[in-house]
């Protein structure tokens, strides 16, 4: 039996969470984005790349929405540690199993913030020869960009506000949240 947002908000019993995007409104997204790609893909065999560990709820939802054959790889990069704001510097924590040259590539993430990873990983992944490199983001934090980044499939633009559920965390909590949600005190 499914659990709802509510029963799930229950049963973490946190004042500090306030649902920003709830389970429908991101799986009704998701499909909507599986369809595009789907149409755009057509035919292309795209390898999706998730990066760990935060798009693995987004990759799994969105590469079921897709109708076309595809293959998935995984990378993990790292900026945060265990702070709520980036360092600035990126780290490949993971890198891909399997060679890109000539594949059109989807990365798959699951928010865009200030750019900075996300400009670091394109640029690194198109040096490898990929025949097209493209970006599918669940969140846009547009407000905090600090390096132009072109999100080719988007789920939902949000406000400057700390999210957690549905794959991002907070110092590893919250990411089995089915929905999103802001953290109004991450620090508390």
């Amino acid at each position: 039996m499914a659990t709802s947002s509510a029963q799930f908000t229950s049963e973490f019993s946190n004042p500090n969470l306030d649902i920003l995007l709830s389970e429908e409104r991101i799986r009704d997204r998701i499909k909507d984005l599986g369809a595009q790609i789907t149409s755009d893909y057509a035919g292309l065999n795209p390898l999706l790349i998730g990066v760990l560990k935060g798009a693995c709820f987004f990759l799994s939802d969105l590469m079921r929405a897709i109708d076309t054959r595809l293959g998935i790889e995984f990378m993990a990069i790292s900026s945060y540690g265990s702070s709520t704001r980036t360092s600035g510097e990126v780290r490949i924590m993971k890198d891909l199993d399997v060679p890109i040259e000539g594949r059109h590539i989807l990365v798959v993430e699951d928010i865009v913030d200030t750019g900075l990873t996300l400009s670091y990983l394109l640029a690194n992944l198109k040096s490898r020869g990929a025949a097209s490199v493209k970006l599918a983001a669940l969140l846009d934090k547009f407000e905090r960009r600090q390096r132009e980044v072109k999100i080719d499939y988007l789920g939902f633009q949000i406000p400057d506000e700390f999210v957690v559920g549905y794959g991002l965390d907070f110092a590893e909590r919250y990411r089995n949240l089915p929905f999103i949600a802001v953290l109004k005190n991450p620090e508390a």
